[in-house]
């Protein structure tokens, strides 16, 4: 059996008073920390498989596409808003889905998905994107003062023509020829804001239109 001097007995028995008093506490957060770190590789995994399954929708949304399956194409961007709506897979879906459903005549189901990214979604170039498209339709269904409000707020630097060239033509269609002007010189100023040497087929279309208000 061990002998202990004086100062270790005294260690000990410090030691003992220490535990005695703070054990459990200690213990509580050993526990805490350990269901912590299981917790966080299970969001980890839960995650990891919410996003393969995502992707395998995806791309089945993507091959229907290619295939010109319209029918197809809104099933599995019904799944990924279904299932995955948290995803950006979801989001992507929701965009391309309503962009064949518009192609093959199908409004109604466009819009739907269309209002569920702008409802939902979390990206803001997407979002833009979704709210150009709805004004599009909304354009096309004679709602002016709902597609103005689809392009009332700034989009991102990059859509602020097409946002400009889309408010001229719902101006001009709801009959406020100098309000489109304006909107569609708004649209060529953008375009000679960008550095770029895209936009020259949508400079002659402004252009044109521009031309066919002031006859």
């Amino acid at each position: 059996m061990a002998v202990y001097d004086l100062e270790e007995q005294e260690q000990i028995s410090e030691l003992k008073a220490w535990w005695a008093r703070y054990g459990n506490f200690v213990t509580a957060i050993a526990v805490a920390a350990a269901l912590a770190s299981v917790g966080w590789q299970g969001l980890q995994y839960y995650k990891n498989r919410q996003a393969g399954e995502a992707g395998a929708l995806y791309f089945a949304l993507e091959q229907a596409m290619i295939k010109g399956d319209a029918q197809k194409t809104r099933d599995a961007a019904g799944q990924l808003i279904e299932k995955f709506p948290s995803t950006a897979y979801a989001e992507m879906g929701a965009l391309a889905s309503a962009g064949m459903q518009v192609e093959k005549g199908d409004a109604k189901s466009a819009r739907a998905q269309l209002e569920w990214l702008l409802a939902k979604g979390s990206d803001s170039a997407l979002k833009d994107i979704a709210r150009l498209r709805l004004a599009a339709l909304l354009l096309d269904e004679g709602a002016f003062d709902q597609a103005l409000a689809q392009l009332a707020n700034a989009p991102a630097p990059a859509l602020k023509a097409r946002f400009e060239d889309l408010r001229g033509d719902v101006l001009a269609a709801s009959g406020k020829p100098a309000e489109a002007r304006s909107a569609y010189q708004a649209a060529l100023d953008a375009l000679a804001a960008d550095a770029g040497d895209g936009g020259e087929t949508l400079r002659e279309v402004i252009r044109v239109k521009q031309q066919a208000l002031e006859s």
